[in-house]
C-alpha cells in the first residue's frame, strides 16, 4: 500500500437525484433521505449535482433548503450551479436565505458558461436579450461582491412604511468564505485562486498540457493554491466516482462491475473538441480503493473529498455504498467522523438540567428533542438547534392546557386529558423511578410509546 500523506479531514459525498418526470415526488425524497442518512453515518458534507431541463435536480438551492430542516450539523453543497442560467443578484438572495436556514452550513458550488444547448434555450432563458449576458467570469464576481455584502444598488433608505437596503438581504456573513468554483481547466483553477474561491475539482478534467488524469488534475490544484492567498491552506475538494463493496450482495457486486465497465472506455482518452478527459471509477473494497487513491497523485494533495455515487441506481445500493463509505473507506484514509452528538440540557416539558450521552429527558427517560445543544467545531465554534422529533407523529401534550397538540394517525386520546394517564402521572410524581431525582415532576405521558416532546 502506497504510504499515505496525511489524513483525510473532511467526507461528503455527491448525489444527482434521478426522478421519474411523471411522478417527481418520490425521487426528491429519496435524495432527502439520503442527505439524512449521510447525517446518520457522520459524513461532513453532502453535494447536489445540478440540472436543467433534465430528469434530475433543476433547483438545487429550493431542495436544500429542504434537506436543512431535517438535519443538523452536515453541510450541504452544491456542484455546481452554472451561472449562465442565473441571475447573480437573485441567486445571492437564495443562497444567502438557505444558509441562515441551515445555521451557515450552505456551500455554494459555481461555474461560468453559456448554458448547454444555447441556441435551443436563448429564446426561453433570455428572450430579446441573449446576446447581451455576460457569460465570463465576471459573472461570478458579481455573485461573489453580492455575497459579500457590497452595495448592489445605489438607494437606500425608508420609503413610505418601508425600509430598503443597498444590498443583497438577508447577509450572510461567512457565506463568502464557503463559496466554490467548480473548474476542469487551469485558467479556472488559477482564476478561483486570484478570487479567494475554494476549488472543486471532480471526475473530469480538461486534457491541455497532458494526457494523464492525475497529472493534469495535479497541475490544477497547485496552480489554484499558488494563486491563491491562503497558499496551500487553500481548500480543495476532489469528486472521484468510487464504489466499495465490502457489504454489497452477489446480485449488487455484478450490477456495480457491469457499470463500471460501460463507462470505463470512455476515460481512455480525450473526448471532443475540448479534450475532456473522465477519471475511472473506482470500484472493490475498501482496502483496494484506499491503494488506489494513494496512488493518485492529485489525491495525496487534499484532504476533502466529495465522492461522487453512481446515477442510475436504487435506495438499497446508495444506503450501501454510503455505509461502506463511511464505516470502511473513511477510516482506511484515515477520516474519524467528528463526534457530535447532543449534549441536551433537559426535556420540552422539563426544567432539569442533565447531560447524557443519548438524547433522552433525564427526568421520565423518554427521548427528548427540544433543549439546548452544544457542540464543538473548529470553525463555527458552538450552536444550539431543535431538530425535528423523531419517529414522528408523537403525542404532544400541553403542561399548560393539557390538550393534544398532535395526534397519531389512530385515535388515540391525549393521555393528560384521560383519568387514567392522570392518576399515573400523580403516582410517577410521588414514586420516583430508578435514575430520577428525587422530588421530579414530569408531566409526559405516562408510557414509553407516547414520548415526551415537551
Amino acid at each position: 500500500m502506497p504510504e499515505p500523506g496525511d489524513a483525510l479531514q473532511k467526507l461528503g459525498f455527491l448525489t444527482i437525484g434521478l426522478f421519474d418526470g411523471h411522478n417527481p415526488g418520490p425521487g426528491h425524497e429519496v435524495m432527502l433521505e439520503m442527505i439524512s442518512l449521510g447525517e446518520r453515518l457522520g459524513f461532513d458534507s453532502a453535494w447536489v449535482r445540478h440540472r436543467h431541463l433534465q430528469f434530475g435536480i433543476s433547483s438545487p438551492v429550493a431542495v436544500l433548503a429542504a434537506a436543512a430542516q431535517r438535519t443538523s450539523r452536515i453541510e450541504l453543497g452544491t456542484a455546481v450551479i452554472p451561472l449562465g442560467w442565473e441571475n447573480p443578484l437573485r441567486l445571492a438572495e437564495d443562497l444567502a436565505t438557505v444558509d441562515v436556514l441551515s445555521g451557515g452550513r450552505l456551500n455554494p458550488g459555481v461555474s461560468t458558461g453559456a448554458p448547454r444547448h444555447w441556441d435551443d434555450v436563448r429564446g426561453a432563458l433570455y428572450p430579446g436579450s441573449g446576446e447581451a449576458e455576460d457569460f465570463s467570469y465576471e459573472r461570478v464576481a458579481r455573485l461573489l461582491r453580492f455575497v459579500a455584502g457590497e452595495p448592489a444598488v445605489t438607494f437606500r433608505g425608508t420609503e413610505g412604511f418601508e425600509q430598503f437596503s443597498d444590498r443583497v438581504e438577508p447577509h450572510s456573513p461567512g457565506l463568502r468564505s464557503r463559496m466554490w468554483y467548480g473548474g476542469a481547466s487551469l485558467a479556472s483553477a488559477r482564476w478561483a485562486g486570484e478570487h479567494a474561491m475554494n476549488f472543486l475539482t471532480s471526475s473530469v478534467v480538461r486534457a491541455e498540457e497532458s494526457e494523464d488524469f492525475a497529472a493534469v488534475q495535479l497541475s490544477h490544484i497547485r496552480a489554484f493554491r499558488e494563486a491563491h492567498p491562503a497558499g496551500q491552506a487553500a481548500r480543495v475538494s476532489q469528486g472521484l466516482v468510487v464504489i466499495p463493496t465490502d457489504s454489497a450482495t452477489a446480485a449488487q457486486r455484478a450490477k456495480y462491475t457491469a457499470y463500471v465497465a460501460a463507462r470505463t472506455p470512455r476515460a481512455a482518452a480525450p473526448l471532443g473538441p475540448e479534450r475532456m478527459m473522465f477519471a475511472r471509477d473506482l470500484i472493490g473494497s475498501s482496502g483496494e480503493i484506499a491503494d488506489s487513491l494513494y496512488a493518485h497523485a492529485a489525491f495525496r494533495e487534499v484532504t476533502e473529498v466529495a465522492f461522487a455515487l453512481p446515477f442510475t441506481f436504487e435506495w438499497d445500493d446508495y444506503a450501501q455504498i454510503l455505509t461502506d463509505i463511511a464505516e470502511k473507506l473513511g477510516p482506511a484514509l484515515g477520516w474519524q467522523p467528528r463526534s457530535w452528538l447532543p449534549e441536551v440540557r433537559g426535556c420540552r416539558g422539563c426544567s432539569l438540567s442533565i447531560t447524557r450521552p443519548r438524547p433522552r429527558c433525564g427526568r421520565c427517560s423518554n427521548l427528548s428533542w427540544r433543549g439546548r445543544v452544544t457542540r464543538s467545531s473548529p470553525k463555527r465554534g458552538s450552536t444550539s438547534w431543535s431538530p425535528r422529533p423523531w419517529p414522528r407523529p408523537l403525542l404532544t401534550c400541553s403542561p399548560r392546557t393539557r390538550s393534544c397538540s398532535a395526534r397519531r394517525r389512530t385515535s388515540a386520546t391525549c393521555p393528560a386529558r384521560s383519568s387514567t394517564s392522570s392518576t399515573r402521572s400523580t403516582t410517577r410524581a410521588s414514586t420516583p423511578r430508578p435514575g430520577r431525582p428525587t422530588g421530579s415532576t414530569c408531566t409526559g405521558p405516562a408510557t414509553r410509546r407516547a414520548r415526551c416532546a415537551r
